[in-house]
């Protein structure tokens, strides 16, 4: 059922981190590199990718063996699902809230995965935009971990998954000594982030714009649309650096996050807002409502000018109806 695994390549965010541990449990001996959409995108890492090669949490990569994700602009079109299968590749998509519980349900009938169990609510609703505005805001010990995540910190990253496959409780991972310090680090910066998204952060027309380029942080969407209320029905956050470049870890280029406000009574899947990550970007996109892409020529502002046109005739071209 099955193929033979020697590389596993996961995004870098709680969502792959939990699908890598699974992965990782099915198959022991396998490598574990943390990457990004871009990274896959670019083609910067296609040297890692191959038949023996599974990639989750990702865009689509036809020389991998074997794939699994959620996001509905990653899946693969039928004939690309055609031409992958006929040479040996077995996808594995699903609309499933988190690519961890599609992970995770594939192997727990094989194995134990006590801590996971436990958490794999709230990693769906972190992934999904599930999360209540209650739970976002008591900042509990799962969300401060999904913080300390970073794809330009490998050793953090095994040390964590290490963590995740030898320990039994999310306790035990909590009180490690690195972990403790990073989650530490993660709500003395989130306070520092706060006070930044209420300075940098302009409504308009319900649309909440967060401009977090060349500042060097980054926030999702909640932080955004609960600073924005009632205010606001989608945010668009900017981030990276003028000059940055792909691969480059310190300093990535300029690219565009875009977000429901989940917070809202029925305010996901009211918009497609992949559309707006797809207008200028041909390999941007994601989910419906929580989406991103790279800045495209010619450039940042004339990309917001866009959306903003697109957004003030959303009643009309961003209208998305659950099927």
């Amino acid at each position: 059922m099955f193929p033979d695994v020697h590389r596993i390549i996961a995004d870098s965010d709680l969502d792959g981190m939990c699908a890598a541990v699974v992965l990782k449990k099915a198959y022991p001996n396998a490598e574990v590199h943390f990457a990004h959409a871009a990274l896959i995108r670019s083609g910067i890492i296609d040297d890692l990718i191959d038949e023996h090669t599974v990639t989750v949490d990702l865009p689509f990569h036809p020389n991998s063996g074997w794939y699994l994700d959620h996001h509905l602009t990653n899946k693969p079109t039928d004939a690309e699902e055609d031409t992958y299968i006929s040479k040996g590749g077995i996808v594995h998509w699903d609309h499933t809230p988190s690519a961890a519980r599609l992970a995770f349900e594939l192997f727990r009938e094989e194995f134990d995965f006590p801590h996971l169990e436990n958490i794999m609510p709230l990693v769906d609703d972190l992934d999904s935009g599930g999360i209540s505005l209650e739970t976002f805001l008591e900042d509990g010990s799962l969300l401060q971990l999904s913080r300390t995540l970073s794809y330009s910190d490998a050793d953090y990253m095994h040390h964590l998954l290490s963590l995740f496959q030898n320990c039994t409780s999310m306790e035990a991972i909590y009180n490690d000594p690195i972990v403790r310090d990073r989650m530490t680090e993660a709500r003395r910066s989130r306070q520092e982030l706060m006070e930044l998204v209420k300075e940098k952060t302009t409504i308009v027309n319900r649309l909440a714009i967060c401009r977090l380029e060349d500042t060097g942080f980054r926030s999702n969407g909640y932080l955004i649309t609960a600073h924005a209320g009632e205010d606001a029905d989608a945010c668009c956050i900017i981030h990276g650096y003028s000059d940055g470049e792909i691969g480059d870890q310190s300093r990535p280029p300029l690219s565009a996050s875009f977000y429901a406000n989940s917070f809202l009574p029925d305010g996901q899947n009211r918009f497609d807002l992949s559309r707006l990550a797809t207008e200028f970007d041909a390999h941007g996109g994601g989910h419906a409502n929580a989406c991103g892409c790279r800045i495209q020529p010619p450039g940042l502002e004339a990309n917001l000018s866009r959306w903003m046109e697109m957004w003030d005739n959303r009643e009309v071209d961003l209208e998305y109806q659950i099927r």
